[in-house]
């Protein structure tokens, strides 16, 4: 007779965040260039966003720095036989190669940050509902039913209007937290989904029960045994959702409801761009669209690669 309870437990807790490491997905990404392009594109446009004090050629945030006479400038306008700005000026007088760097900082913050607080969110209330059941299981989905049933860019906008009216002469101050908030509120629905019915599947597994036969806290178990378990599609969705968080950051920044106009991210600059798209400055706004768009390019194919390899039935 085995007494030993601990060894079927332990091995029962490999996962899909096991599989992640493993010498097959490595495998994978290696023999997918897709996969490869897309990370060395997100690679430079994180190391350019993260460095951007240190790559960039100027602040374009130095007002002292800034001259109205370098304002609209073209592409690579060249002043003494020496390249002043790559990709042109704004209407200020920015260089928009710099503004770039500092704009896609800002919106990867943001789009990393609300992706990180609708994980937390929405795992949570998941793993509880599907392990719990009954009442809370229903009121935690009734609850996703509702969110689902508006749009994530309307419950922005209706949030980022509550935190102006409630906090008129703070706004600026608060407004990266009003948008992160914003952003999260209508994104954890889909984690909480995801992994609630991975749960309910998970919880009738042997080594869940044999958890509870020798005695082990349900929250323990929930954390410790089934949260690694669940977690291979959220990483999955995560990848995924980061760029549609940037994405709606720009949105709501280019209708001027985003981050306050003192630190422009990518959405403003396009905003900014607009107003001069049609007198032939057309580098302001195509420029700040380009980067937009490899951003979330690229974040999306490696969720689509992501996908495929963690999936077994495809290997």
């Amino acid at each position: 007779m085995n007494t030993s309870t601990a060894p079927p437990t332990a091995a029962a807790s490999t996962t899909a965040l096991q599989r992640f490491f493993d010498g097959d997905v490595w495998h994978s990404f290696k023999n997918s260039p897709m996969a490869m392009i897309a990370a060395a594109i997100a690679f430079v446009c994180v190391f350019c966003a993260a460095f951007a004090p240190w790559v960039a050629p100027h602040n374009p945030f130095d007002l002292a720095s800034l001259n109205l006479s370098d304002a609209r400038l073209p592409p690579a306008w060249a002043e003494g036989g020496q390249m002043r700005y790559l990709l042109g000026t704004d209407d200020q007088g920015r260089d928009i190669l710099s503004a770039l760097f500092y704009g896609a900082r800002i919106s990867l913050a943001v789009g990393l940050a609300s992706v990180l607080l609708s994980v937390f969110v929405g795992v949570g209330l998941g793993l509880l509902a599907g392990f719990a059941g009954g009442k809370i299981d229903a009121f935690i989905m009734r609850v996703c039913d509702v969110m689902l049933s508006f749009p994530s860019i309307l419950i922005a906008l209706l949030i980022d209007g509550v935190g102006r009216a409630m906090f008129p002469n703070a706004h600026d101050t608060l407004a990266f937290g009003v948008l992160i908030f914003a952003i999260s509120l209508g994104g954890w629905v889909q984690y909480a989904r995801t992994v609630r019915g991975s749960t309910m599947v998970e919880r009738n597994k042997e080594y869940v029960q044999a958890a509870r036969v020798i005695g082990v806290a349900p929250l323990r178990i929930m954390f410790r045994h089934v949260l690694p378990n669940v977690m291979g599609p959220v990483l999955v969705l995560a990848t995924i959702q980061v760029a549609a968080a940037i994405l709606t950051e720009a949105t709501l920044s280019f209708l001027g409801v985003g981050v306050p106009p003192t630190s422009p991210s990518l959405g403003t600059l396009i905003r900014i761009g607009n107003d001069f798209l049609f007198s032939g400055e057309w580098w302001i706004t195509i420029f700040p669209g380009v980067m937009l768009v490899l951003i979330a390019l690229s974040v999306n194919l490696l969720g689509d690669w992501l996908r495929d390899a963690l999936n077994p039935r495809l290997r």
